[in-house]
């Protein structure tokens, strides 16, 4: 369900950072929203030097800059909540100040989405949604993370 990319320089974050942002950002996901954690994904783009640039002129600062791609249907609280826990796990995990994160969120409605080969549901009903799935289908999901 939710995609998030995660883009940095070339070599900013460590794997390690790589691993606790992609953590947090799931239990962030999930804190916000109800969601299983098996939904989120989180994936890194390495922005080569020479490659970015903010104002017309080549970035010089380090930001961070994460586009999640979430379901609609979520509340204001929600979303501002989400994005708000977003911005803490990357200041924390990549040791850098809240002015050089970049964080936003797309939504995109259930019935354009597929995951897992099943169009989505809408929120609140993803536990019918997964009791619909075969029974190692779920089994799968649930064995994720």
């Amino acid at each position: 369900m939710p995609t998030y990319i995660v883009s940095a320089a070339a070599n900013r974050l460590t794997q390690q950072m790589k691993q606790g942002i992609a953590s947090r950002i799931t239990e962030s996901h999930s804190d916000a929203t109800g969601a299983h954690g098996f939904f989120a994904q989180v994936i890194f783009q390495d922005i080569a030097e020479g490659n970015h640039f903010l104002g017309g002129s080549p970035l010089k600062a380090d930001h961070i800059y994460v586009h999640g791609h979430i379901r609609a249907g979520r509340t204001p609280d929600q979303k501002r909540s989400l994005l708000d826990a977003i911005v803490s796990v990357i200041v924390a995990a990549a040791a850098t100040e809240r002015r050089y994160v970049w964080a936003y969120i797309s939504e995109l409605p259930p019935s354009q989405m597929v995951e897992y080969g099943n169009v989505l549901p809408e929120p609140g009903h993803e536990t019918e949604w997964l009791d619909s799935l075969s029974t190692e289908d779920r089994a799968y999901l649930l064995g994720i993370g």
